[in-house]
C-alpha cells in the first residue's frame, strides 16, 4: 500500500508540474497554438533511506523542470537541468561516483527519478551505500 501512495503522489506532483494550474476560463478556452517549441522536460524526484524504492517510503520529494526555463522546488535546478542536457538525459552517468572519500558505512538510500525528458518518458531508480555516496556523486541532480 504504500509503494502505491507513493506512485500516486509522483503521479500527481507529475501531472502538476507539466500540466500546470489550469483555471474554469482556461478550460473552456479553444486550443492555442504552442507557446514553445521545447518538449516538456519535467521531474519528481524522490530519496528515502532503505534498498529499493518498493520498499521505502520517500523522506523528501522535489520537482525538477528543465523547459522552457529551469524551475521547481530543487534546490540547484538551473546547475542539475544544465547537467541533464550536458549528460543528454542519461541518468546514470549522472549518478557515477564522485571523487569524495565517505565512509564504508552501509545505511542504503534510494534515489528515484520519474517525469519526462525532452517528452519521453523516464524512470529511474539508482541506490546508493550512504548519504555520502549520493552526495559525492557526480551531478548536483541528486543533491536535495
Amino acid at each position: 500500500m504504500r509503494n502505491t501512495a507513493r506512485w500516486a503522489a509522483t503521479l500527481g506532483l507529475t501531472a502538476a508540474t507539466v500540466c500546470g494550474s489550469l483555471t474554469g476560463s482556461a478550460l473552456a478556452a479553444p486550443a492555442a497554438a504552442p507557446t514553445s517549441l521545447y518538449a516538456p522536460s519535467a521531474f519528481v524526484l524522490t530519496v528515502g533511506h532503505g534498498e529499493n524504492a518498493a520498499t521505502v517510503n520517500a523522506a523528501r520529494a522535489v520537482t525538477l523542470n528543465c523547459a522552457p526555463t529551469p524551475s521547481g522546488t530543487h534546490p540547484a535546478a538551473a546547475l542539475a537541468c544544465a547537467e541533464l542536457r550536458a549528460a543528454g538525459g542519461d541518468l546514470d552517468a549522472l549518478a557515477g561516483p564522485g571523487d569524495a572519500v565517505c565512509t564504508r558505512q552501509y545505511d542504503p538510500v534510494v534515489v528515484t527519478v520519474d517525469g519526462v525528458w525532452q517528452g519521453k518518458r523516464v524512470s529511474f531508480e539508482r541506490a546508493f551505500s550512504n548519504e555520502c555516496v549520493k552526495n559525492a556523486a557526480r551531478s548536483s541532480l541528486f543533491a536535495f
